[in-house]
């Protein structure tokens, strides 16, 4: 079972038509830097195997951390748990901030490898 992915730009498209992110960065790590979109949920990789039930599955879900991995791993999770439209957003909140897309916080000075034009 292949894990799709998307690009922030395609992520923040999706966002704007009704999906949901879930970010699954630790708490410490969202406190620092957020996205900041209006459906967001913040489960973390090491509490989604108790709490993924609070992720819709009638809605295009979009995974996201800071750099694409544990999203990657958390959208797998979620492909082996009966979910059919979740896709992990490559780059993470890295490159999301690095196209100058809404955060909340201080962006990071070091430049991830853009994604999409």
């Amino acid at each position: 079972m292949e894990v799709k992915e998307i690009c922030p730009t395609t992520a923040k498209g999706w966002l704007a038509e009704g999906a949901i992110m879930v970010d699954v960065r630790e708490k410490d790590e969202v406190e620092e830097l957020a996205y900041d979109v209006k459906d967001l949920l913040h489960i973390p990789l090491s509490a989604l195997e108790e709490r993924f039930n609070e992720i819709p599955k009638d809605k295009n879900i979009i995974m996201a951390c800071r750099s694409g991995a544990r999203s990657m791993r958390a959208t797998g999770f979620l492909m082996n748990h009966g979910y059919e439209n979740v896709s992990n957003m490559q780059s993470g909140i890295l490159g999301w901030s690095e196209k100058g897309f809404p955060v909340i916080g201080e962006t990071p000075q070091t430049r991830s490898k853009s994604c999409c034009g």
